[in-house]
């Protein structure tokens, strides 16, 4: 009976190295990336959530002959860059239009918080640098 109960004990360990070794490989195949473009798209979103933000501006010439031909995207004005050790790290710049009277300080430092926040939370990326350009003040 020991040595069955011995023989029993071995093969389950030989199977829980296995699965270590196998929930490895898995983890390492099975990884969720999140794009520049879905990235940004999040970040505007959240930008326009702020209260002061009335709009963004176009951050290429591309994006400035979109918004002519009335194509305007939620990622428009945002601009991500990837540190190139970590995926899961990048740098956002925003150009932003607010409203007239508003406290600009006050509302740049909200969409920091909220870009942050919001990339952390819905894509998992830490957001090493958020610079916010205010392109323009608008009457609401």
């Amino acid at each position: 009976m020991r040595g069955e109960a011995r023989g029993a004990l071995e093969e389950e360990l030989k199977v829980g190295q296995r699965s270590k070794t196998s929930s490895t490989a898995t983890a390492e195949r099975d990884k969720v990336v999140v794009t520049d473009g879905a990235l940004a798209t999040i970040v505007g979103l959240a930008a326009h959530e702020v209260p002061g933000v009335v709009g963004m501006a176009p951050a290429s010439i591309r994006e400035g002959i979109n918004r002519m031909l009335g194509a305007s995207r939620a990622d428009e004005g945002v601009e991500v860059q990837r540190d190139g050790e970590h995926e899961r790290k990048a740098t956002i710049e925003l150009h932003v239009v607010v409203a007239y009277g508003v406290n600009i300080p006050v509302v740049a430092e909200s969409v920091r918080e909220r870009v942050r926040y919001a990339a952390k939370e819905f894509a998992g990326v830490q957001v090493i640098e958020v610079k916010v350009h205010i392109a323009g003040v608008s009457r609401g």
